[in-house]
């Protein structure tokens, strides 16, 4: 589906954003305080962002100043992580529902850019951040291929270059064993490593 030219990321950040919310629902208490591929986060650190990252997208989709908005959600009681990501989702996807914020300029941590690349980026981000959860979970159930494929083009395209400097959010590529699905090759080339490789 296009836009103007473009490619529409507006179906793929809602699956995506579907896939995330049902992860997020099997999440039990006793794996809040688990290790994630995102070395840097725990389970409860990671959907703490993925709620946050979510709400700060949902504020540029508005029109507002996103970098005015801390990327991580504070205040999330263990048993809310769902409700507080099903409010974020819903918020996310009225703020981007037409077409002329998909070709208004906006700004996002890494520029001003259209609409539509500011939200690819973010499918990015959301589907790399739910394998990591899924990494996290030990795979609960599988995920969809569609979300990975666009969010793998997207990375590729914005993050050519295999070696990152420390302003990128992201790692350097690792090398995808032979056979990795496109969720692995993905995590591969933001640097991340299954937590328990085949």
């Amino acid at each position: 589906m296009t836009t103007t030219g473009f490619i529409d990321p507006r179906p793929v950040y809602t699956r995506a954003t579907e896939q995330a919310a049902a992860l997020i629902k099997t999440v039990r208490p006793e794996q809040l305080d688990g290790p994630t591929p995102c070395t840097e986060f725990d389970v409860r650190t990671l959907l703490s962002h993925i709620v946050g990252g979510t709400r700060r997208i949902a504020v540029v989709g508005e029109g507002g100043d996103g970098l005015a908005v801390h990327p991580f959600a504070e205040g999330v009681e263990d048993d809310g992580w769902a409700a507080a990501y099903e409010e974020v989702r819903v918020r996310v996807l009225k703020a981007w529902e037409t077409d002329e914020r998909m070709a208004s300029t906006v700004r996002v941590p890494w520029g001003e850019v259209p609409g539509h690349a500011a939200l690819s980026g973010y499918v990015m981000e959301l589907v790399t951040h739910t394998w990591d959860l899924a990494e996290a979970l030990g795979h609960p159930h599988a995920l969809d291929p569609e979300p990975a494929e666009f969010a793998l083009a997207t990375a590729r395209r914005v993050l050519p270059d295999t070696r990152r400097d420390a302003d990128t959010p992201f790692g350097s590529a690792v090398e995808a064993p032979e056979g990795t699905d496109t969720y692995g090759q993905l995590a591969a080339w933001l640097g991340r490593k299954p937590l328990n490789p085949a």
